[in-house]
Parts: C-alpha cells; sequence; structure tokens
C-alpha cells in the first residue's frame, strides 16, 4: 500500500492543515489503470516540510500532493510505481534538489524528458556550503570543504526566497498566486524576526552545535551558532561515522565544552547515548525533516527553534 497525502491551505503561514487521503491500491499498483487528471492543476511535491510552505503559496489554485510521508527521510525514501505515475501526471513537480531527494534522481529526470515542469527550490537560492571545522571529509564530495548543503528549509528567509521564485514560476503556468506568494514570503521574513528574538537569552558562546547529521548549517548560519561536528559527519544520514570520527568529535565535545548533542531522523540512538556517557553531555532530540500534527511550517521552526533554545538553558 501507498500512502500519498493532500495539504490544503486554509489560513497563514502557521495555519495549514493536513488532511491524509487515502488512495487505495493493490500492491501490484503499477497494473493499475491510470488515473484521470482532475479539473484543477496538479502540483506534486517532494517532501513534507517544503509541501507545507508550497501549500500556503498555492491555497486552492491548485491540488497539492506531497510525495513521501511525513515522517520519511528524504535521504533514503523510494517512490513506488503509482508515485512515479503520479509525477508523470503533474502540471508541476516541486523538488529541493542539491541530492537531498537521491532516490527520486532517476524518475525526476524521466518526469523532465516527459515534459513535466519542475520547479527546484535550491536553484533560486545562494546554496549555504560546507565550510572548514565543520568535520569536512576531503576524499567525501558530499562533504568536501565547499559542498553545497541541501537542508535550506531550517532557515526561515531562505524558504521566502523560495516563495518568491515559486510564485513566478507559478504565474507562468497560468496558476496565479502572486499576491499570497508575497504575502506568505512577508509571513516567514516576520517568523524569523521571531526567532531571532527567542534567541536573545542565548550567550553567543552558547551557541555550539552537535547535530545527528550536517542538518542545521542554514540554522547555524542565520541564528549565529557555530557548528562543532555531526554524529553522522555528512550532508546525508545514510552515511556511517567510523571510530576514528567518533574519536574526533568526543574531543571537539570535550575541547569546545559543548553542551548538548542534538539528534534527529537518522540518529543512532545507541551511538549518541555512548557519545554522551563519554562525554557527560545531555542528549535532546530535535525535529529537523518532520512536521507537527498540524502540518505547518510556521509551527515546525518555532518548534525547533525552542528545542534548542530550551536545551541550553535547562
Amino acid at each position: 500500500m501507498s500512502n500519498i497525502f493532500v495539504r490544503i491551505r486554509t489560513g497563514s503561514v502557521g495555519a495549514a492543515v493536513l488532511v491524509f487521503s487515502m488512495l487505495a491500491m493493490s500492491c501490484g499498483g503499477s497494473d493499475s489503470a491510470p488515473s484521470p487528471k482532475p479539473d484543477r492543476p496538479s502540483i506534486v511535491v517532494t517532501y513534507s516540510i517544503l509541501g507545507a510552505v508550497v501549500v500556503d503559496v498555492v491555497g486552492d489554485a491548485a491540488d497539492v500532493t506531497v510525495l513521501m510521508p511525513n515522517g520519511s527521510d528524504p535521504h533514503e525514501w523510494q517512490p513506488s510505481a503509482k508515485d512515479i505515475e503520479t509525477l508523470h501526471q503533474a502540471d508541476l513537480v516541486v523538488t529541493n534538489g542539491l541530492g537531498l531527494e537521491a532516490g527520486l534522481a532517476d524518475v525526476l529526470s524521466q518526469v523532465a524528458d516527459d515534459n513535466v515542469a519542475i520547479f527546484v527550490a535550491t536553484d533560486h537560492i545562494t546554496p549555504r556550503r560546507v565550510g572548514e571545522g565543520e568535520g569536512a571529509d576531503p576524499t567525501d564530495e558530499d562533504l568536501a570543504i565547499g559542498a553545497k548543503d541541501p537542508h535550506l528549509w531550517t532557515d526561515p528567509t531562505v524558504m521566502a526566497d523560495v516563495v518568491k521564485a515559486l510564485g513566478e514560476k507559478l504565474s507562468s503556468i497560468n496558476i496565479e498566486v502572486s499576491e499570497r506568494a508575497a504575502k506568505v514570503a512577508e509571513d516567514l521574513m516576520t517568523l524569523d524576526n521571531d526567532i531571532k528574538e527567542s534567541m536573545d537569552s542565548l550567550d553567543l558562546e552558547q551557541r555550539l552545535l552537535i547535530t545527528g547529521h550536517e542538518s542545521l548549517g542554514y540554522f547555524a548560519r542565520r541564528y549565529e551558532f557555530t557548528l562543532i561536528g555531526a554524529i553522522i559527519p555528512n550532508l546525508s544520514s545514510q552515511s556511517e561515522a567510523s571510530a576514528a570520527d567518533m574519536n574526533s568529535l568526543v574531543e571537539k565535545i570535550k575541547t569546545n565544552q559543548v553542551r548538548v548533542i542534538f539528534t534527529e531522523l537518522g540518529t543512532s540512538g545507541d551511538v549518541a547515548d555512548s557519545l554522551a556517557t563519554d562525554t557527560g553531555v545531555k542528549v535532546v532530540e530535535v525535529s529537523t525533516h518532520v512536521l507537527p500534527d498540524d502540518g505547518s511550517y510556521a509551527t515546525f521552526i518555532t518548534n525547533l527553534a525552542s528545542t534548542i533554545v530550551s536545551a541550553f538553558e535547562s
């Protein structure tokens, strides 16, 4: 069985509501007849957090389908035959890019060859690049110094850039949402100001991040945190850390007097617990890839910031 959930905008950035639509099919879904196209334009978004913002922009102007179930790791997710059919029938496909949806790479190439319009979010921003001191591995092209980071959604101002470009793209295919896009972008900038204010209680010396994998680079850059390292020293959660990586991370934690290790989707609990035992540092779980129950990007990024601030204050 494959679940595709539809996001319908009913309010502002902070009030998007998820309505789950179960598409019944047998395990042999690839043999079923193609579904007819809906009367309204069809927009397919690859993963949930990007989908929440697309829904805010689109409103009732089109049907928005998100392929990956909320809580799936986009680094490892693979499409079903029904998912592939859905992509080919779309009027527009919205993707993250920069290798985030690795399991969709070949399919997206086929969809483009089928003349389906594709909007790649990271084509419309200035990507953050892996820097010195982030555990960069010159032998690994996914974490060499200068590698482009795909995790753009942890910075609302970057998402605002995506929203503005998406509004223009939608207008080019006769889905007119320019006023809505401008309002969503404005709301995202307000949200950014609120998050900045929430960080006022943290001294800059406190703002040291150890994460599950290299997922909070945009957040760190925007809110003046220093990236010390990651349990999986890679932009993908599907890589593995070596014993040498772990020994190096233990030394970084002790040398920099790091107070918190943040784990997330794809982080090994056993490895995190071992690090905590070796360093005496507490472990706190953050949601970096999963939408909250209300389906709102605003709630997602606010919760992320709040969890991080609370971890340092407690």
